[in-house]
């Protein structure tokens, strides 16, 4: 009799912990990014995968926010004080230029 207590007692808290572990869970974050003065502000930004950066043009030129390794993002041009939004899905660490001014350059890293 006292084993089938214990194991009761036991399975009356497996509900609790997956209930903790649902509410722990980190909620997405909106991250942002100011071009101006031909600078991306920061020039280097750790998110989390599922996050949002968005970039915003405050110059009196376009910019683009491109990766430096094909296919990964590209905003395309990004006119000024207009923005461009990307929701990151993949892990990893992601240099990015403004095709329009290749000086300009940043870096994007995303985490688990």
């Amino acid at each position: 009799m006292i084993r089938i207590v214990i194991v009761c007692v036991v399975l009356s808290l497996v509900p609790c912990t997956v209930g903790l572990a649902a509410r722990e869970r980190v909620k997405p974050k909106v991250h942002t990014v100011v071009i101006s003065g031909l600078k991306f502000h920061p020039d280097a930004l750790t998110v989390a995968v599922g996050d949002t950066v968005v970039w915003v043009n405050k110059d009196l030129v376009a910019h683009t926010a491109t990766s430096s390794t094909p296919g990964i993002f590209d905003s395309k041009l990004i006119a000024p004080d207009k923005s461009w939004k990307l929701t990151v899905r993949k892990k990893g660490e992601f240099a990015y230029i403004c095709t329009y001014h290749p000086g300009m350059k940043a870096t994007l890293r995303v985490v688990s």
